[in-house]
């Protein structure tokens, strides 16, 4: 490459896409690499995955012995400072350790907001640095549009959601996907009244419909949640002594005054970084448009994760990173293969969901067969008095699966083999032939998988 340029590589953003592509071109050339990031060494792990993991696997402990017969006499409380403190302690060892690791490959980290000034430079601050090729990872940003006075209210986001010192009394939240539930789990577990609010006519309306009842009915009847669908929020307003939501629904205009407000409300991409005075070429939603291997409209210079506006989770950024600084180095051409990807709700019950939905197979005209398993005819629901859940599995008429959710307590980790079968394409007769224990949810994969042999 070109040593008229600062840099061989600059990766503009630093989550889990721009920080893998960076390291993996780092570790396996010699070519100078650096990432532009606005905050230091903080990324999605660390304002997202941790705190979200720590929060939520101790509101669900908390909740599940709380409501245990053997402990239910017994008064539990916890301590909102602990768990922050614990979130700091992880997300600190986490960076430092990345910080080693960016030390250790020659890496330059650049602090701030990059902006394009020409296809090979970019201006951060009052400084410009140029490189031969660029990788676009700047990720999305949380959505506001369409509420009215939402610059002027004080409301929690999901990053500042988990990382609250006290547990408010009331919140509403707005947006009924998989954050939204997630925040509404977290909540409601450990004692908060939570309204949630969601414009499409169900929770989670693009899992399975049997998805979103398992949910609503759990919400509503376990943690006493109330759920509000078709219905919009219009405008939202703060005084001095509480907050004020403004929605529509069954086309009347109601209102409800609230302690808290949090904007689950999805996110978009996010590309602020003037791509318009190189000419990136973008799709009518605000994303990068890429071709199959990642490489815009400027040839040199390409895109990976949330700021291409498609289904996300850091495992799928991570694979694109891979694929992209893998076929750089080796001047080759391989495409993305997403089959297997799971993506996961961490609620409780999980929602674990691979491969295609029964709406889009009937969207799409696709012949199927499907069968659920529900948790409450197995052993273990029994045992631990758990009636939540099923395992639903959809396969095609030679009996590859195509399609599978799992809704149960550890659904994140049932998932796997049902990925793997996917990926895989395999038949449902290797999923009943692979032994299972009985004294497990997972059972009911198997038993789903089952019911299919005809």
């Amino acid at each position: 490459m070109s040593k008229k340029y600062n840099f061989d590589y600059i990766v503009i953003g630093g989550g889990p896409a721009g920080d893998t592509a960076a390291l993996n071109l780092a570790q396996r050339t010699k070519k100078r690499v650096a990432v532009v990031e606005e905050h230091s060494f903080s990324d999605n792990y660390s304002s997202r995955d941790i705190p979200y993991a720590i929060s939520l696997n101790f509101a669900h402990a908390f909740f599940k012995y709380s409501n245990c017969p053997e402990t239910s006499g017994q008064e539990l409380s916890y301590d909102f400072p602990t768990v922050v403190a614990h979130q700091n302690a992880i997300i600190g060892s986490f960076d430092a350790e990345k910080k080693k690791l960016f030390e250790k490959h020659n890496i330059t980290r650049i602090e701030g907001h990059a902006h394009f000034l020409n296809p090979h430079t970019i201006s951060v601050g009052k400084v410009q640095y140029s490189s031969d090729y660029f990788i676009l990872a700047t990720g999305s940003q949380l959505k506001t549009a369409g509420i009215s006075g939402i610059e002027s209210v004080n409301y929690l986001n999901p990053i500042t959601a988990v990382r609250i010192r006290r547990l408010p009394k009331y919140v509403f939240i707005i947006g009924g996907g998989p954050t939204g539930c997630e925040i509404a789990s977290y909540y409601a577990e450990l004692g908060a009244k939570v309204i949630i609010m969601e414009k499409e006519a169900r929770l989670l309306p693009r899992e399975e419909k049997e998805t979103s009842a398992c949910i609503t009915e759990f919400f509503t009847h376990k943690l006493g949640v109330l759920v509000v669908t078709n219905a919009e929020v219009v405008s939202v307003e703060e005084d001095n002594v509480s907050k004020q939501v403004i929605y529509v629904v069954d086309k009347q205009k109601k209102s409800v005054r609230i302690d808290n407000i949090i904007l689950a409300t999805g996110f978009e991409p996010r590309t602020d970084c003037d791509l318009e005075k190189i000419k990136i070429k973008t799709k009518p939603n605000g994303a990068i448009a890429t071709n199959k291997f990642f490489q815009t409209s400027v040839k040199n210079i390409y895109a990976i994760g949330d700021c291409l506006g498609n289904e996300s989770s850091t495992e799928r950024v991570e694979y694109q990173a891979s694929l992209l600084s893998s076929n750089l180095i080796k001047k080759s051409k391989s495409l993305p293969n997403y089959h297997g990807f799971a993506r996961v709700t961490n609620t409780y019950p999980e929602i674990a969901t691979v491969g295609l939905t029964e709406p889009r197979l009937i969207k799409l005209k696709r012949k199927y067969k499907k069968s659920v398993v529900y948790l409450k005819d197995l052993p273990m629901s029994k045992i631990e008095r758990f009636p939540y859940g099923f395992v639903k599995i959809l396969t095609d008429r030679k009996n590859h699966i195509i399609g599978a959710t799992v809704v149960a307590p550890n659904a994140g980790a049932m998932i796997g083999e049902l990925s793997v079968a996917i990926r895989h394409h395999l038949t449902i007769l290797e999923i009943t032939g692979t032994p299972h224990a009985t004294n497990s949810y997972s059972l009911a994969v198997k038993l789903a998988a089952k019911s299919l042999i005809k």
